[in-house]
C-alpha cells in the first residue's frame, strides 16, 4: 500500500557531498515522522536523522553540523543533505515512514529498499 524508493546515493571521496531523497507512494493519506537510518557491513542499523510531520529533527551524534535531512510535503518526499563525508559514513541508507492510508486508521511503519553511499579516502 505505501512504497519508499530511494535515490541519490553513490561513491564520492571523502569530503564530498551527496544528497539522497526518498519518495513515498501509494494510497497515502498523511505521513507523521519521515528518516534515515543506515547499515554498515557487519553492523547494526543506526538512526542517522529523524524528521516529524511538524518539523522538528534529530541527528546521530556523529552526523550532526554535516548532515541535514528535510522534507516535501507535497512532494511526499524526504531529503538528506550530506556533507564532509567521511569514509565511516559508507553504509546502506534506508529510508523510513510513518504512514496511514485511512483518516482514522493508525500509522504503519515503512521501509525502502535502500541505497549505496560509500566514501573513498
Amino acid at each position: 500500500q505505501v512504497q519508499l524508493v530511494e535515490s541519490g546515493g553513490g561513491l564520492v571521496q571523502a569530503g564530498g557531498s551527496l544528497r539522497p531523497s526518498c519518495a513515498a507512494s501509494g494510497n497515502i493519506f498523511s505521513i507523521n515522522a519521515m528518516g534515515w537510518y543506515r547499515q554498515a557491513p557487519g553492523k547494526q542499523r543506526e538512526l542517522v536523522a529523524r524528521i516529524t510531520g511538524g518539523g522538528s529533527t534529530n541527528y546521530a551524534d556523529s552526523v550532526k553540523g554535516r548532515f541535514t535531512i528535510s522534507r516535501d510535503n507535497a512532494k511526499l518526499t524526504v531529503y538528506l543533505q550530506m556533507n564532509s563525508l567521511k569514509p565511516e559514513d559508507t553504509a546502506v541508507y534506508y529510508c523510513n515512514a510513518d504512514a496511514r492510508v485511512y483518516a482514522s486508521g493508525r500509522y504503519y511503519n515503512y521501509w525502502g529498499q535502500g541505497t549505496q553511499v560509500t566514501v573513498s579516502s
